[in-house]
């Protein structure tokens, strides 16, 4: 497996100080030593986990690879001294820990000398994850037991191999009656347990398109501020105009019917996106009309915002809690510079709790490896359903506003259809947010805005020009520091 990764390219074996055991190990179990030899001679191995430093695709790394024919992987004493020292490696080196992992779990010949590892790689995993180094896990068939649940799913990035059996519990101590598709790959990203289903022939382009991603890096420089894109069937604007942004606002009133900024063509009342090739967008006029451009299906959408900003996208997937949401698009993304920036994108839907619980785990992620955050903020609303409050919705929520709240590495924020309250708040930077000429950001949307003020929904426009929602009026209130055009 490491030569499938590695190629041509040199993999330095390395190996912990041997200790003494005792015969048969920790509990005299009869016959222990003698199936340590017979393993070894079946796999030319002393030990269930091999260690060392090479390169993928050019990325330097330490690599651990359990033999799954080496006693069906399982993780005894021996093998918790290769498990921390390949640990040890990474963090005085300060390379990335690629884990190729196939194991049954913890070695019943060893007892709880051989369950206590779990605890003592949880601690080594702890102190690289301090240190800022990425971890990246290869969970091949089968993957079960304590070592999914420390070495596997305790990675930042979980990469899966199609078909693999991955679950806490094995096949033989699992309910009789129990799904096979949820202990395995497709069954686990499903779950939002694992970022990717990779085939063989496709992994070692993904493992160090991720070990770029990752890094260890030098200082970084912030997500530059996406151009904004034409709505569906329009041809590009020239680059002169992509480069342009609107950083002031207007201050006409809402109900004037040429509002717009210096060098713009003047708004109307329609429901248009931005203006043909080479023009700057007009603004909507009034509240309405912004919320009705920002609705509008020919709308760019966050897909096509991200197919432009980065050559290489890779999906981070679920939020490691059983849950995905559809509508909430979450990894890192290489710049065509190959600077990685990570990101966190609305869709256009609900978000669900799923959703920003996802985004949290991006958020913090990429703040531990010092890497840059782009949010592309769209959606009506958090989802309000009996379901989403069942998940946590406003815990969910929370945490999204911490994980930005907190974050060190510069965050930038690009509002590119429906900003609806706090559901799109918490995932906006609060300072350092944009929007499009076809966005708006309000408290809420303007349909519950005249509910809670016990407007007839006749009203609704005339509330929405209230709120003050258009991207001039965010500029002028200091929500937004420009428009994109």
């Amino acid at each position: 497996m490491i030569a499938l990764l590695t190629g041509a390219t040199a993999f330095t074996e390395h190996r912990p100080p041997p200790r003494p055991r005792p015969p048969d190990g920790p509990l005299g179990w009869a016959g222990y030593d003698a199936a340590r030899r017979r393993a070894a001679d079946r796999t030319g191995e002393e030990e269930s986990v091999v260690y060392g430093t090479g390169s993928v695709g050019g990325r330097a790394c330490v690599l651990l690879s359990f033999e799954f024919g080496f006693l069906g992987g399982s993780l005894g004493g021996p093998t918790g001294d290769r498990l921390t020292a390949a640990y040890e490696l990474a963090l005085t080196r300060r390379l990335p820990l690629l884990a190729l992992v196939a194991t049954g779990g913890s070695r019943m010949q060893e007892g709880m000398v051989a369950l206590t590892q779990l605890q003592r790689v949880a601690a080594a995993s702890v102190r690289l994850r301090a240190a800022g180094i990425p971890q990246i896990a290869v969970v091949r068939d089968p993957t079960t037991g304590g070592g999914w649940a420390t070495v596997g799913a305790g990675a930042d990035v979980v990469l899966a191999l199609p078909g693999a059996q991955i679950g806490f519990a094995g096949s033989r101590v699992r309910p009789p009656d129990a799904d096979p598709y949820a202990y395995s790959a497709e069954g686990q990203f499903a779950a939002g347990q694992v970022d990717a289903v990779v085939p063989p022939g496709e992994l070692a382009t993904a493992v160090a398109h991720w070990l770029h991603a990752l890094g260890p890096h030098e200082a970084l420089p912030p997500a530059p501020v996406p151009r904004a894109l034409p709505p569906t069937g329009e041809p590009p604007r020239t680059e002169a105009a992509d480069a342009a942004t609107v950083e002031a606002a207007d201050t006409k009133p809402a109900d004037a019917a040429t509002e717009g900024t210096a060098g713009a063509e003047p708004a109307n009342a329609g429901t248009e996106g931005a203006a043909g090739a080479g023009s700057t967008p007009r603004l909507p006029a009034t509240g309405r009309e912004a919320v009705a451009r920002a609705r509008d299906p020919r709308r760019p959408h966050a897909e096509a915002y991200l197919a432009d900003c980065f050559p290489v996208r890779l999906p981070l997937h679920g939020d490691r809690s059983g849950g995905t949401d559809p509508g909430l698009l979450t990894g890192f993304g290489l710049r065509a510079d190959g600077h990685p920036v990570a990101y966190v994108a609305q869709c256009g839907t609900p978000t669900r709790p799923a959703g920003y619980r996802a985004a949290a785990r991006t958020i913090r992620l990429a703040d531990r490896l010092g890497v840059p955050v782009l949010t592309l903020v769209d959606t009506p609303g958090a989802a309000n359903d009996a379901e989403a409050e069942r998940a946590g919705a406003g815990a969910a929520i929370a945490d999204a506003f911490a994980a930005i709240a907190a974050a060190r590495v510069p965050v930038t924020t690009l509002v590119i259809g429906e900003g609806g309250s706090g559901g799109a708040l918490a995932l906006a930077s609060p300072d350092n947010t944009h929007v499009t000429a076809d966005s708006y950001f309000s408290v809420i949307a303007p349909e519950l805005a005249a509910a809670i003020l016990k407007r007839a929904p006749s009203e609704t426009g005339a509330t929405a020009d209230q709120l003050r929602l258009r991207p001039q009026d965010l500029v002028e209130l200091g929500i937004a520091r420009s428009i994109v055009t």
